[in-house]
């Protein structure tokens, strides 16, 4: 019989758990609460207990999974570890080797989720049949993921792929949340979005069809009064395009990757944003068309659990 792995994808409010097979098809999927309190000391716990009893379901035994891969929100060391883990409570633990010891010595790999979710997309999603991806996460936040050769490239300290806080705009005078100014994720995240969308609209009296929305305005509007042909919603648009693609460009340079997979919220947008974001990225990397292409991931919210099965692996 095939073995099978088991996906954990750890989010601030419920943990997405998924059964996989070895070759990648995806069996069950489920959800547990996650419960903070206590430094989040009864996630692990939880995650644990739901995985017993959905095996003991489906009268499966632990002898028949190879493994489960999880990723969580935050920096994860080379041997699993994480210092601050903030949306769950986790301070200086290592979460793999906790869950190892509720399953029974299971073996465990963990990951940061971003670079997870790119595992997961390059397994089973929108990258599906290349081994060298970069995924770029465009959501509350800008997350990233870099895969070379089927393999998430995390770095010495847990900070690769950390996209969204590449700096890009020198003029920008506001602080990001990461306490640097001008990343990337102040300009081309859904909250990015908005906020160039309210500066659009407090620089100008011009006439817009965002204005009937205020403060309140979201990415979503913004991308849709921009394909209805607004002027300066498509401003908006073409400064997420162009930061983006610059970002890309200097990846590009640096990585070369076969392709870049753009996921999130923002991205349901579509070919619209793929088209501005492609124009710029082969402005600011005129060298060579020979480079990676640009298409949408595919998996959704599921590519944080096809992922984490897929560390299992190897």
């Amino acid at each position: 019989m095939e073995k099978m792995c088991i996906g954990i994808d750890i989010g601030g409010t419920t943990v997405k758990l998924g059964l996989f097979t070895a070759s990648g098809q995806l069996l069950d999927k489920w959800e547990v609460e996650t419960r903070k309190e206590d430094g989040g000391r009864y996630i692990l716990e939880d995650v644990a207990a739901s995985i017993k009893a959905t095996l003991a379901a489906k009268d499966i035994q632990m002898s028949d999974v190879a493994g489960a891969g999880m990723g969580v929100p935050g920096p994860v060391m080379p041997d699993g570890s994480v210092e601050v883990c903030v949306n769950l409570g986790w301070r200086n633990m290592n979460p793999q080797t906790q869950l190892s010891g509720l399953l029974g010595g299971l073996f465990v790999k963990s990951g940061n989720d971003a670079n997870v979710a790119a595992l997961g997309e390059m397994w089973q999603g929108g990258g599906k049949g290349y081994t060298d991806i970069v995924m770029v996460t465009l959501g509350t936040g800008v997350g990233g993921g870099v895969i070379i050769d089927e393999k998430i490239i995390a770095g010495k300290h847990g900070l690769g792929g950390e996209i969204g806080h590449i700096h890009v705009r020198d003029e920008e005078q506001e602080h990001c949340n990461c306490g640097g100014v001008g990343c990337l994720e102040q300009i081309a995240s859904a909250t990015g979005i908005a906020r160039e969308a309210r500066r659009k609209m407090a620089a100008s009296d011009a006439p817009s069809s965002m204005r009937p929305y205020g403060d309140g305005i979201t990415a979503k509007n913004v991308m849709d009064e921009a394909k209805n042909g607004d002027a300066m919603a498509l401003e908006v648009a073409e400064t997420v395009g162009r930061y983006l693609g610059l970002m890309m460009a200097q990846i590009a340079m640096t990585v070369d990757p076969e392709m870049f997979v753009i996921g999130g919220g923002v991205s349901r947008a579509g070919q619209f944003l793929l088209d501005r974001i492609e124009k710029y990225y082969d402005h600011y990397s005129p060298i060579s068309k020979n480079k990676g292409k640009v298409g949408l991931a595919k998996l959704g919210n599921d590519a944080g659990i096809y992922g984490a099965a897929r560390l299992v692996l190897g």
